[in-house]
């Protein structure tokens, strides 16, 4: 470690933390996309694109809480979280592979952590990888298994789905109002983000309110006040996916999304974890990778 320097990620670094990433989590992304990801190198260019605009982001909106670690030969890890209201998040931690177990992702996530000292609560989405694993549970993050769903929908299935609508920006507040009940904390400016990357879906009726924001293949993130809404709002975007589809990042405190997924006739994985320091697991709640 002599030889490494932590330092504040910079904008001019986000390129090549992409670039980092993309390879770090090359062998997650094959087993869960395996058509998507045939080389690191060639991440999907919207893919890649996005999580360039996502890490500027934060920068820009919690610039302490993304780290760099590098050495004579360049950037060898990264680490990038965010604090929203009383939540802390970690976005993406990576340590360039060949290099794991010399001392480089400790004090990484050390710095990270640190950034999130005055929130409350934390959450962060874990591959499998053990010496991660035993990291965050050393840092005091409970480790919740996920499943994810993936196969092709079977369209007589599909229940007659109402009360959804097509969502805008002048949804964030309510929005916001249901990240809390959830998860503790709004999204806030997460939004914006999220709304220039993905189709969004709105159920508000007078017994619950919910919000989905839909990929191409499923959905990317999903909260609701109970859960008949949210299995409505998931329906309704499973019924738009052409080809293979899938439901990422279920915990056990989900199953109602195991229900649908199987009712759709999805194929149940596993991989990874949900970790969460001093909250339980949200519900009904499909978690985004990175923003959480």
């Amino acid at each position: 470690m002599s030889d490494v320097q932590i330092r504040p990620m910079r904008p001019e670094d986000v390129p090549a933390a992409e670039r980092l990433s993309a390879v770090g989590f090359h062998e997650l992304d094959q087993r869960m996309f395996p058509r998507s990801f045939p080389d690191p190198v060639l991440r999907p260019a919207e893919r890649g694109a996005n999580w360039i605009t996502r890490t500027r982001h934060f920068l820009e909106t919690d610039p302490g809480g993304s780290w760099v670690a590098e050495d004579e030969t360049g950037m060898v890890g990264i680490a990038t979280s965010f604090n929203r209201e009383k939540l802390w998040c970690l976005a993406t931690y990576a340590v360039r592979p060949g290099l794991q177990g010399r001392g480089i992702g400790k004090p990484l996530l050390a710095a990270a952590l640190h950034h999130g000292r005055g929130s409350l609560r934390g959450m962060l989405s874990s591959s499998s990888d053990p010496k991660a694993v035993r990291r965050y549970r050393l840092a005091g993050f409970s480790l919740h298994p996920q499943l994810y769903l993936r196969g092709t929908v079977d369209r007589s299935a599909i229940p007659v789905v109402d009360k959804v609508r097509e969502g805008s920006a002048g949804d964030i507040d309510l929005m916001d109002s249901i990240d809390r009940q959830t998860r503790g904390a709004a999204h806030g400016p997460d939004h914006e983000v999220m709304l220039g990357f993905w189709r969004l879906l709105v159920s508000d009726t007078t017994t619950g309110s919910g919000y989905a924001y839909v990929d191409g293949s499923g959905v990317a993130l999903l909260a609701a006040t109970n859960r008949r809404t949210a299995a409505r709002l998931l329906w309704a975007a499973l019924a738009d996916v052409e080809g293979e589809a899938g439901i990422s990042h279920v915990t056990p405190a989900n199953e109602w999304a195991v229900d649908v997924g199987i009712a759709a006739r999805l194929d149940v994985h596993t991989e990874g974890y949900l970790g969460v320091r001093g909250m339980a697991p949200p519900s009904p709640y499909l978690h985004n990778g990175a923003l959480l």
